[in-house]
């Protein structure tokens, strides 16, 4: 089979489509609720003591969009750079070996959108403090550094804990800060559930990768441990976001309401059962999707929890 029919094959299985659809791959849009998840935590939260101010909420909700689509095209780029990514790859937006898109636009268009969420965390310190410029500057930095220089994050055990912190912990903090101005333990300790799913999510990039990422000398965590124990892994994040959801009801941290979570399980069981039942890359990609789906639906499903509360409270104060 020539290069050409393979690759064509490849695009065909993946269900991958030319025109507009190379570009919008490109951002790997379903990884991007990793970004929205927690910018709507952090200021469903704020809401139940003050009102939402919506510019800050969409200039910090846009900012941090492009910061998670700009370092997806990083590591693109880089994995490129180090021979990683091939037609036959899944997991990427083939954008660069399958479509032909040269491998500096797609990491100048990366630096773009960090330019842009720059402009947009200007406004934010404008209205805020300059110190979220630091924060925000180092979580760029890490996002750059996790596939770039010489030592990316993305080659190491550390990438699942890096991206929980920066993407959950951080972007909640400072969602909630920045309408609040104020920031307290008891909401570091809420960012925790979010923190582990969208660890999770790279741990299961790392668990459909792993054959490929050991033969590219990685160390990932799921190499370091195996495919049993990582899919284990896996497993005991997800439990661990519910149970700790569960303690913080039980102390009173988070309403009543945050039991709704439980409607996102089914996708973290499915994620399991599919994960065990398949090698393949490509058969492992719907347990993918259900890891990602999970953290969509279960900080949805988080957040509303706040909302609902919120409702309740002026319900009962007319």
């Amino acid at each position: 089979m020539s290069s050409l029919s393979n690759n064509q094959s490849v695009k065909e299985a993946l269900g991958e489509k030319s025109g507009f659809n190379i570009w919008w791959r490109m951002l790997r849009p379903h990884t991007l609720t990793a970004s929205f998840v927690p910018v709507f935590v952090g200021t469903v939260i704020a809401s139940m003591e003050q009102s939402v101010h919506y510019g800050l909420f969409f200039a910090m909700l846009i900012a941090s969009i492009l910061i998670q689509a700009a370092t997806n095209m990083f590591n693109e780029y880089y994995d490129y750079v180090r021979g990683l990514d091939t037609e036959e790859s899944v997991g990427i937006s083939g954008t660069i070996v399958r479509d032909g898109i040269k491998p500096k636009v797609v990491r100048n268009i990366a630096f773009i959108f960090y330019g842009l969420a720059i402009l947009l965390g200007f406004y934010i310190c404008m209205m805020t403090t300059f110190w979220i410029a630091v924060v925000g500057l180092i979580s760029m930095l890490f996002g750059y550094l996790y596939t770039a220089g010489p030592y990316p994050i993305a080659y190491t055990p550390f990438g699942e804990l890096f991206s929980g912190f920066f993407m959950g912990t951080v972007i909640i903090g400072i969602s909630y800060y920045i309408q609040t101005e104020t920031l307290n333990l008891t909401i570091v300790l809420l960012t925790i559930p979010i923190a582990i799913l969208i660890g999770g999510i790279l741990l299961s990039n790392s668990i459909r990768d792993l054959e490929g990422d050991k033969e590219a000398g990685r160390k990932t965590l799921a190499i370091l441990v195996g495919r049993t124990w990582a899919i284990r892994i896996l497993a005991l994040f997800f439990i661990s976001a519910y149970l700790i959801t569960g303690l913080f009801i039980i102390f009173d941290m988070v309403p009543i309401w945050a039991a709704i979570v439980l409607l996102s399980a089914p996708k973290a069981i499915n994620a399991i059962k599919t994960f065990k039942a398949n090698t393949a890359p490509l058969k492992m990609m719907p347990a993918m999707k259900y890891t990602a789906q999970t953290n969509t639906f279960f900080g949805l499903l988080y957040g509303t929890a706040f909302l609902l509360e919120h409702l309740y409270s002026l319900q009962h104060l007319f």
